[in-house]
């Protein structure tokens, strides 16, 4: 991991504008409204209706009779449309950087890796429905989407009946935990059961006793909510000390979220939300509550990027902090996406969509099948417990040797537990300075 000037240097680059990044959901709410999900101010937790258990035993895929051995086909649902848009681009390089280099290397099982687009949209539409319906009838093996888990949400089950794998490079929403996936679906991002513990540290580290904490309603909301409330009262924090808010964030106010918010005089705020924290911070600083004023504030993936600061009036971010899943990918790495799409300004989940690519790419080898129940079977395998690799041709050929390989991707270590997810999640721990931008301070690592 790089220290010192370099990482804030990357950071800068990397990280730039990833306000608003969705990775976990898009910004749309559910149908309940949070005027009544947040009419009791001292609840510390989201409605019972969105409590999910991630306590399971995860169902896995059977391998079929017999091995495909057609060329692999991968698809994307990634997001060209919609909320989540700014993402689409860095996704889109990261998946077509790691299928040329696949493709410059021989293909798997020699044969060259076929790509079928295509966008995600958001949940206000029926996009990522069509964009499925479409790659299924193309016959693809591997779909690597959606951006949001709200989306992944309205597919899953429609993807994993068909027999197709699916990885998404930025659920985080822990509702994948223990879905009922048939053992298909997987994901390249750390849960946000790890980036809450990593924003509990943050909090508790600068001694945070009574914490509020306001969340979208939406699965990566209500979740990384829950979870990190759950987080803060390990850490030593009474539960009456914690206050919960679930907000719509398509309305047209946050006046009385936020009046709630001081009303219960909390010394630290977490804002868990997308674009909207712009409106929900200016807020906090017309009743002297904002980062500016001293309040301890954070933010999270959805929201710690410098397209924020760039919303916000000057200085009024200055001591902002926050968490996003972030990890040492390097300059060079950056260089090669680059190389494919020179107009990139965001680097944010490329190294995740890469990771998918390969990790699908080595499972086909390794099963000598592109079949996706085949490929499915041996993602968890590839990327832990084995002899480390860094790249695909030199993690193909210990497969061809009989070798058994954990796989590192660019992203880091996975080691994917039976849920088919990072069991290790590195964070970056991010600050807004008084210019509004943002600088990466340190790294938190955790583990399930």
């Amino acid at each position: 991991m790089m220290t010192g000037t370099l990482a804030r240097a990357f950071a800068v680059l990397g990280v730039a504008s990833l306000a608003l990044t969705a990775c976990s959901s898009s910004s749309e709410s559910t149908e309940e409204t949070a005027a009544s999900e947040s009419a009791d101010a001292t609840t510390s937790a989201p409605a019972e209706a969105e409590v999910v258990s991630t306590d399971c035993e995860p169902p896995q895929a059977t391998p079929g009779a017999a091995p495909d051995t057609a060329p692999l086909k991968i698809g994307t649902l990634l997001p060209e449309t919609g909320t989540l848009a700014f993402l689409g681009p860095p996704e889109v390089a990261g998946v077509q950087v790691a299928i040329n280099e696949v493709n410059e290397a021989g293909g798997v099982l020699d044969q060259p890796v076929g790509l079928v687009t295509g966008d995600s949209g958001d949940t206000t539409t029926d996009t990522a429905n069509a964009t499925v319906d479409r790659q299924l009838a193309e016959g693809v093996d591997v779909i690597i989407g959606a951006a949001s888990s709200a989306v992944s949400l309205k597919v899953i089950d429609k993807i994993a009946s068909a027999g197709v794998v699916q990885i998404s490079p930025a659920n985080t929403s822990d509702q994948f935990v223990c879905y009922p996936d048939k053992g298909m679906y997987f994901r390249t991002a750390p849960t946000d059961v790890l980036q809450a513990q990593a924003l509990a540290q943050l909090i508790t580290g600068d001694g945070a006793q009574r914490v509020a904490i306001m969340a979208l309603n939406d699965p990566y909301g209500t979740g990384l909510a829950r979870n990190t409330a759950s987080d803060l009262e390990a850490a030593g924090i009474a539960s009456d000390q914690i206050t919960t808010i679930i907000y719509d964030p398509n309305a047209q106010s946050f006046n009385a979220e936020v009046d709630q918010v001081k009303e219960f005089n909390p010394d630290a705020v977490a804002v868990i939300g997308f674009e909207e924290t712009a409106k929900i911070l200016t807020r906090m600083h017309e009743v002297g509550i904002g980062p500016s004023d001293g309040m301890l504030t954070y933010g999270t993936d959805g929201n710690m990027g410098n397209a924020l600061g760039e919303g916000m009036g000057p200085g009024l971010l200055a001591g902002m902090k926050g968490t996003t899943p972030l990890t040492d990918v390097g300059p060079e790495f950056e260089q090669r996406l680059l190389a494919f799409d020179p107009a990139l300004v965001d680097f944010n989940y490329a190294g995740e969509s890469y990771d998918a690519v390969m990790i699908a790419a080595l499972a086909a080898e390794q099963a000598k099948s592109t079949a996706g129940v085949d490929i499915a079977s041996n993602i968890n395998a590839v990327t832990a417990d084995g002899e480390k690799c860094t790249t695909f041709v030199q993690c193909r050929d210990l497969i061809r040797a009989g070798t058994d390989i954990d796989y590192d991707g660019v992203t880091g270590q996975l080691a994917f537990g039976p849920a088919g997810e990072p069991s290790v999640g590195s964070y970056g721990s991010l600050l807004f300075g008084p210019d509004n931008k943002l600088t990466t301070e340190d790294y938190i690592v955790v583990e399930g």
